[in-house]
């Protein structure tokens, strides 16, 4: 049998996987169940605003945001051939200019999404931060709490922040039970609910800090900037050149479901796929790599015929358990008039019920022409991502409970009271001439929320279930598992880390191959090395059971040069930020 992989799954774990692979010299063949690549990262065209893709409005399932600190996926992006560009699809993204936090009946605060490169930028960061104070009504001393939780976690080492800060939650390791309400509602629900689609009560207090921290870190470290976006509709400028790029070398079908995989011995000898209108075939394969969101792994081995595989690693048992981690964090696009441009980068409704973040992509669209799309009366666009499902909003009914058209009323209503919070009104209502509700939401049957449904629901990184989640090896030695529920650097459901889990299952099976081929590099989290000696303190104060240490300064009593350094980080800090 010649080395053929069988990868299930045609979202970004799956043709990351897919191009490791063709670039070493392996036959690959992917089986995707929908009719379209991409997996929540394609773009959807609107139905009948266009003849063709081309031609449509360009619907998503939530808008694409490629932080600095992506490194793997931007590293795959960097090899998909694009017109002459030099980095290829990665020469697609931009970075954005600003963050907008914007408060109902308040003026936004604009944070600089990219380091300060001139005193007066440096002069406007520093008047935001400030601004962030007064406008937010945070009580005395709270910032500076919140700083000295970042800086502890920042400062911990490896193994305390996995054993005693991913048990915990992200409300209880800030301390907002007994905050103000404004501090709860910014620092605590408003950035989980807008960033991982969970409630700051279930999110890992380690995954959310470690991502708050490399946004930090990426706004600090020169070259690296926060926030990017792509300079066009997402499959138009990455999705669609990679299938093609890979296509010249792969098998890659739509329309196939996975059924089964078939063992046989101690192996996996096939799969079986079922096509809508009944239709099966086995495909036989030397390795299999199952990349598909952790949901539908969990119904796969729920299933009677996959006992065998069980039997084969019993570990696998623990993905059933992983299937109900997930949430529903969707889009809805409004389509306008006119190009209402809200802000030059992301927007975060800090008070929305349902937890809504925005952005106006035409602006970044180099080539894309909104008004040659569909009847040629769209200028601009909205898009949003609905984080929050099962809270009440303005009126009254959660979104899950909610009718598609309550749901794009609803956010239509939101957006307008964080946007038009100073001055003149910016968005208005003849504004709009359409809006778009990703199809994957099917509506409730009744107004309980009853009968509601996500065909695509976000993986959630919850406080204490690292354990259950796998690596992507598994005991079976020719199967291996790729997707955002894998274990990575990245702890929260992303773009990157559906892509390092791909490369690590790559890895795995180029060491049962005995492939001579070079493995494929995995970049982890930035950790600054200026803290290097903090986080080594640290872990000498781990190891020897002892708690993480406030200051170590008072804790060394030897004048070495890393003693030194130690004390003299600490100077700095309690001088520039006070604490």
């Amino acid at each position: 049998m010649s080395d053929k992989v069988v990868i299930i799954g045609g979202g970004v774990a799956g043709l990351s996987a897919a191009h490791e692979l063709l670039e070493r010299g392996f036959e690959v063949e992917v089986y995707e169940k929908k009719l379209a690549w991409g997996g929540k990262s394609r773009t959807i065209p609107v139905p009948d605003t266009g003849a063709d893709p081309g031609s449509s409005l360009p619907g998503e399932h939530g808008f694409r945001f490629f932080p600095g600190f992506y490194r793997n996926v931007v590293d795959t992006m960097e090899r998909i051939p694009y017109a002459d560009q030099a980095r290829g699809v990665a020469a697609n993204l931009t970075f954005v200019q600003l963050t907008d936090i914007s408060r109902f009946g308040r003026r936004p605060i604009l944070l600089p999404a990219g380091r300060p490169t001139s005193v007066t930028e440096l002069r406007d960061a520093v008047a935001a931060l400030i601004g962030i104070t007064r406008a937010s009504q945070l009580a005395a001393g709270e910032i500076e709490y919140f700083c000295e939780r970042l800086w502890q976690m920042a400062t911990s080492c490896p193994d305390r922040r996995l054993e005693e800060y991913e048990p915990l939650s992200w409300w209880d390791y800030i301390g907002a039970a007994t905050r103000s309400r404004a501090y709860r509602a910014l620092l605590a629900a408003g950035l989980t609910r807008s960033i991982v689609a969970a409630t700051p009560q279930q999110a890992s207090a380690k995954s959310v800090g470690e991502v708050l921290l490399q946004l930090i870190y990426g706004w600090i470290e020169p070259g690296v900037g926060v926030d990017r976006v792509l300079c066009g509709p997402t499959s138009e400028v990455w999705i669609d050149p990679w299938v093609e790029y890979l296509g010249r070398k792969a098998k890659l079908t739509l329309g196939w479901e996975l059924e089964s995989l078939n063992v046989s011995g101690r192996r996996i000898t096939s799969a079986t796929f079922r096509r809508q209108d009944g239709t099966k075939t086995d495909v036989a394969g030397k390795y299999f790599i199952l990349a598909v969101p952790v949901d539908v792994v969990g119904g796969l081995l729920q299933k009677p015929e996959q006992s065998k595989l069980l039997a084969l690693d019993p570990h696998l048992n623990r993905l059933t358990q992983l299937a109900n981690d997930v949430a529903w964090m969707n889009g809805v696009q409004y389509f306008l008039k006119r190009d209402v441009r809200v802000a030059p980068g992301h927007c975060l409704y800090v008070d929305s019920p349902w937890a809504i973040t925005s952005i106006s992509p035409a602006q970044f669209w180099r080539s894309t022409r909104l008004e040659k799309r569909g009847n040629g009366t769209v200028k601009g666009m909205i898009s949003v991502d609905i984080s929050d499902w099962n809270s009440p909003g303005l009126s009254g009914r959660t979104a899950r409970a909610s009718k598609p058209a309550e749901v794009i009323a609803e956010v239509w209503e939101e957006l307008k009271l964080g946007i038009n919070n100073s001055g003149p009104d910016v968005l208005v209502d003849d504004d709009c001439v359409m809006a778009f509700l990703d199809p994957d939401i099917s509506p409730a049957t009744d107004a309980a929320g009853k009968g509601a449904s996500d065909l695509e629901p976000l993986f959630l990184a919850l406080a204490g279930r690292w354990h259950l989640r796998p690596d992507a090896t598994t005991r079976v030695p020719n199967f291996f598992l790729a997707g955002d529920y894998v274990r990575t650097s990245v702890q929260l459901p992303t773009m990157e880390g559906a892509n390092e889990a791909a490369r690590r299952a790559v890895n795995g099976l180029l060491r049962e191959s005995r492939s001579d081929a070079d493995s494929c590099r995995v970049w982890d989290l930035r950790e600054p090395e200026l803290l290097a000696p903090l986080r080594a303190y640290d872990q000498l104060r781990f190891c020897l059971g002892l708690d993480w240490a406030e200051d170590p300064t008072r804790y060394i009593p030897f004048r070495a040069e890393g003693g030194r350094l130690i004390q003299d980080l600490y100077r700095v800090r309690r001088r520039v930020f006070g604490f």
